[in-house]
Formats: C-alpha cells, sequence, structure tokens
C-alpha cells in the first residue's frame, strides 16, 4: 500500500518554501505519495476553509496517511484528525503552537484570534493519529517553549528541540530540516 504525506504550510506560506520542497523530493526519492497543497487565503486563513479544503484534498485517511505541518499547517491537522472517523499513521509538527507571542500588529492578531480561542478536541484528535512528533525551535519568536508540554501531555507527542532555526521559515535561513525527514521514515516504518 502507497503511504501517503501531506505538507502543510504556514500562514502566509506557500509549497515552494525551500524547506518544504526539500522535503517533498526527499520523500518521493523514498516512494512516498506526497501532497504539498496551495492553502487558500494564505495571507488570512480561516479555520473553516483550511480544514474544509484538507479534508477535500485527502479524501480518504487511512493508517497509511501520514501530515506534516508548519506552524498555522499544525493546528489545521489537529482540527482536521478531531473530525474524521479514522486512525492515520502520524503527524508531525513543525513550530506548532497553542498560543502565539509577539503578534507583529492589529490585523495580524484579528486573524490569530480565531484559532487561538476555538478549542480543539484533543482527546479525539488524538485517538484518530497512532503518532505524534513536534518539533519547536528554541529561538522561535512566535511559539512560546511551554506549548511544548501540551503537546506532551494531551497527545503524547516526541518532543525534539532544536537550536537557532527560529520559526522555520527562509528568513530564518531555513532550507532543509532534516530531523523532520528522519521521524517520518522511523515512524512509517
Amino acid at each position: 500500500m502507497t503511504k501517503r504525506v501531506f505538507i502543510i504550510h504556514g500562514w502566509g506560506g506557500h509549497p515552494e518554501e525551500k524547506w518544504l520542497s526539500w522535503l517533498k523530493n526527499e520523500l518521493i526519492e523514498n516512494r512516498f505519495e506526497i501532497s504539498v497543497p496551495a492553502m487558500p487565503d494564505t495571507d488570512e486563513p480561516k479555520i473553516n476553509s483550511w480544514v474544509g479544503y484538507l479534508s477535500k484534498i485527502v479524501v480518504k485517511p487511512d493508517e497509511n496517511t501520514y501530515f506534516v505541518g508548519h506552524s498555522i499547517g499544525c493546528q489545521t491537522i489537529m482540527r482536521y484528525l478531531q473530525n474524521i472517523n479514522t486512525k492515520i499513521g502520524g503527524a508531525i509538527f513543525v513550530a506548532g503552537w497553542f498560543n502565539l507571542v509577539n503578534i507583529e500588529d492589529k490585523e495580524s492578531e484579528r486573524i490569530a484570534v480565531p484559532w487561538l480561542k476555538t478549542k480543539i478536541n484533543l482527546a479525539k484528535t488524538k485517538s484518530h493519529c497512532k503518532k505524534f512528533i513536534s518539533i519547536f525551535s528554541e529561538n522561535d519568536p512566535f511559539v512560546p517553549l511551554t506549548d511544548s508540554k501540551i503537546f506532551k501531555e494531551k497527545l503524547n507527542a516526541k518532543v525534539i528541540f532544536e537550536k537557532n532555526k527560529g520559526h522555520y521559515t527562509e528568513n530564518d535561513g531555513v532550507e532543509k530540516v532534516p530531523i523532520v525527514l528522519e521521524e517520518l521514515l522511523k515512524i512509517s516504518a
């Protein structure tokens, strides 16, 4: 059975971001079927449109389905998982969050509030996924490292901390995230 991976970019992101493209190519070499969709209204992401779009492209999730999310893409995956009726193979979250710090302006705050205030049923999310891995950078300007405890306690996620990756963007100089590939190959073996 073919293993499928859906890579979900973050707020303001796009499928051609360097580390996402690098990961896509590495996974193709490892014989995965890959989807890196351009999420709708990336500069003003809305829960219903992002989760709805993810549901539309995944179609039939199963134990050979895996997700990699970046930032708000992690939120999208968790919200998607709470609504499905089957178990997937695993999810890897890069710079995932439940809280944000250093929100840049009122417009960004307006966009972030629904994501911050609308609860996720983490018990349901957890019940629909075999393995979670959450990866954080110790110098992320937006994600408080205390959020790592929520991922560990509520999702039983393996938590990994890296140094000097910021929010894992091109502006942070991130072009590859080898730990994502390593962990995905482990959980999908």
